[in-house]
């Protein structure tokens, strides 16, 4: 089911309002390894914190950060956890119900932060995108999730709290599949082949020939990305992404080829595209897979639009890519290095995923 989609069946809710966080400190990095010919640097010059990977027991909490969910929804990835020798625990949000939104804002925010700082939590998976996300950012703690990093895992609206939480509190988040997405075989291994220990300890690599080169090269840089609708959405705000020598992922649904384009054009003009050193691109349909009425044949295709504004750049574009709305999806570490070859039509990370050791206070 696409966002669109979703808003549409849920209708409307509260308007809320936030308040703004507090200014970013450097104290309690710990510096992410790179392996030989992945070296770069980090623009913000502030080491990123990399979150312990999911040993067998680990227990890990599902919240709803943005819209409802049915716990009836939630019984297969339950059972595959389980089935991993994971322990699950679902959160207040998951149960709350509600109209377009699983709870209040400040309600929301704050279960993410009290499962942030439970010490007997080790990872956190979002229920599911829908919308609401950014609602929520004002109100949370950014020095609470660099004191207790921990692996936060979603897409499509969660995008915009797996952005926040790279760009505010320097810490690498997971876009990857949520509580009720399908874990087909490819998604379920590349969920553990990023998170879970001892497999998320060597790097992977994943090429794949029927990507399409929409620009050749090969390039180094940290992956940042997601929802492109999302992603925009943070401009000029204080959760507003750095893109400086980013290897960008982009992916949306539900969006008509134009809607595409003016966001794009957006990420232009505020010098966005021009700061990026490689572009991964999932796929974009448009809703139910058809153009409005009056409007067959005017738009161009989507592939195309992103040629006409990434092309003149010189960076590798790699198209195709399983990433967010697919059933078959990667989980992608926001904020660790990545090698991309378009030329071989490869990724691959320059770095393990995660840490093998967990994290201390000030450590």
């Amino acid at each position: 089911m696409t966002r669109r989609r979703w808003l549409a069946m849920v209708g409307t809710g509260m308007l809320g309002s936030g308040l703004l966080p507090g200014a970013l400190s450097s104290r309690g990095w710990a510096r992410s390894a790179h392996t030989p010919g992945c070296e770069g640097t980090d623009p913000e010059g502030i080491p990123v914190l990399i979150p312990p990977g999911l040993r067998p027991g680990a227990l890990v909490a599902i919240t709803a950060p943005a819209s409802p969910v049915r716990p009836s929804e939630l019984s297969a990835v339950t059972a595959l956890l389980r089935s991993w020798g994971y322990r699950v625990r679902l959160a207040r949000t998951v149960t709350a119900g509600g109209r377009y939104l699983a709870a209040p804002d400040q309600e929301r925010a704050q279960e993410l932060m009290e499962l942030v700082a439970d010490p007997t939590v080790d990872a956190i998976l979002c229920a599911r995108g829908g919308y609401g996300t950014l609602r929520m950012l004002p109100y949370l703690d950014w020095e609470l999730f660099r004191r207790f990093p921990k692996p936060i895992i979603g897409f499509s609206d969660i995008t915009a709290l797996l952005l926040a939480l790279y760009s505010r509190a320097r810490v690498v988040t997971y876009h990857g599949p949520v509580a009720t997405s399908r874990f087909d075989p490819f998604t379920a291994e590349w969920f553990r082949r990023t998170l879970a220990l001892p497999e998320a300890l060597q790097p992977w690599r994943l090429s794949n020939p029927q990507w399409r080169v929409l620009a050749p090269g090969r390039a180094t840089g940290v992956l940042v990305g997601g929802n492109l609708s999302l992603l925009v959405a943070t401009l000029g705000t204080p959760y507003e992404v750095d893109l400086r020598g980013a290897v960008l992922f982009l992916e949306d649904v539900g969006e008509e080829p134009y809607r595409v384009d003016r966001m794009l054009m957006q990420l232009a003009l505020a010098g966005k595209l021009q700061q990026c050193a490689a572009v991964l691109l999932g796929r974009f349909r448009a809703p139910w897979g058809r153009f409005p009425s009056g409007m067959i044949g005017w738009q161009p295709p989507v592939e195309q639009i992103f040629r006409d504004y990434l092309a003149p750049l010189n960076i590798p574009v790699l198209a195709g890519l399983p990433i967010g709305h697919v059933l078959q999806k990667l989980t992608l570490p926001i904020g660790v290095r990545a090698l991309v070859d378009a030329d071989a039509r490869t990724i691959a990370l320059c770095s393990p995923s995660v840490n093998c050791e967990r994290s201390r206070e000030g450590s």
